[in-house]
């Protein structure tokens, strides 16, 4: 079957579509559990995959080795016990392999594909939108009322949060670096979107009476201090990244000034071991779908030939909504 693989460590250009042989595998930290094998028809496309290609992801398989987390596409194979059988239209994660024509994927992880959705939506769904519902609700205990605060809020992450946090019953300030990016928060649902190359600390506190009373941030960076201006007293700052690429150094007592609360959300290392936590924030998507709240937003799509280019538009920062690599059609 055709394959991209990583085949040195130098970025975007080392992804390489190849020829392979053999039955697809689960990655090593899915050992002992149930797999199922899908035929691949679109594969999304994440900032892991971009670190893998320079070798500086916390899990990296031994070169070659076929990158992608999370894929939808067609049931081939699966136990009889699995929530989605041969012929079904699945969304799965699979934290490797997926850029590829068939993939094998942990059956906890296996959904079925609503039907409102297409395979690029549906590929774009579960790192995404699990991680929005466990940043807000898992971690950070959203309720209905609250103001959130979403910092790279264009990004996949970013929008996935807006619609989950708006379908929740949230007030959503979305926050943003162009134009552009403002356009999109806004088609997400975003009560208010400031700019990142404005006062965004003080529009944010202003549009908010006062204060937010949750921050998600996938951003990380310089922005450590001000986020915490923004938050109201008893405030929930929810890391979940380090996009910008640099990790925040604070001082702990401006936690203490204001009884904030900073909360870490890794979503993977947390959930992977709970199968009944999976299947819980999956019915919950569910429900937001079926209500017209949750819809994946795809923006760039390359077909397979062109993974190489999949990772530079990412790394080039250019990235609206979540990057799709076409295996197959996608409809």
């Amino acid at each position: 079957m055709k394959a991209l693989q990583l085949t040195a460590l130098n970025g975007p250009s080392s992804l390489i579509l190849r020829e392979i042989e053999g039955a697809p595998q689960l990655n090593a930290i899915f050992a002992g559990h149930k797999r199922i094998l899908i035929e691949v028809h679109a594969a999304g496309v994440s900032f892991p995959e971009l670190l893998q290609s320079y070798g500086r992801y916390q899990q990296q398989d031994e070169l070659p080795f076929t990158p992608g987390g999370e894929v939808a596409g067609i049931v081939l194979d699966a136990p009889a016990d699995a929530a989605v059988q041969v012929g079904d239209r699945v969304c799965a994660f699979t934290q490797s392999g997926g850029f590829a024509e068939v993939v094998a994927a942990p059956a906890m992880l296996a959904f079925p594909l609503h039907p409102s959705l297409s395979f690029a939506e549906g590929a774009a769904l579960i790192m995404n939108y699990h991680t929005a519902y466990f940043c807000l609700v898992t971690r950070g205990h959203l309720e209905a009322g609250e103001w959130v605060a979403v910092h790279g809020a264009a990004g996949g992450v970013g929008a996935a949060t807006i619609q989950v946090a708006k379908g929740l019953g949230a007030h959503v300030i979305a926050i943003v670096s162009n134009a552009e990016k403002a356009a999109v928060a806004h088609a997400m649902g975003a009560d208010v979107v400031v700019r990142s190359t404005d006062a965004w600390k003080d529009e944010v506190i202003a549009a908010s009476d006062g204060g937010v009373d949750m921050v998600i941030d996938p951003v990380g960076g310089d922005r450590a201090i001000d986020i915490m201006r923004t938050l109201r007293e008893g405030g929930r700052w929810v890391i979940a990244g380090f996009a910008a690429g640099s990790i925040p150094q604070v001082k702990v007592n401006r936690l203490l000034l204001k009884n904030i609360t900073a909360v870490g959300a890794g979503w993977g290392a947390y959930a992977f071991s709970k199968p009944e936590l999976c299947a819980s924030i999956q019915r919950e998507l569910t429900h937001l779908i079926d209500a017209g709240s949750v819809k994946p937003l795809v923006g760039a799509r390359f077909p397979i030939e062109r993974g190489a280019d999949a990772l530079a538009h990412l790394e080039k920062r250019m990235a609206v909504g979540k990057v799709v690599i076409e295996v197959r059609s996608t409809n």
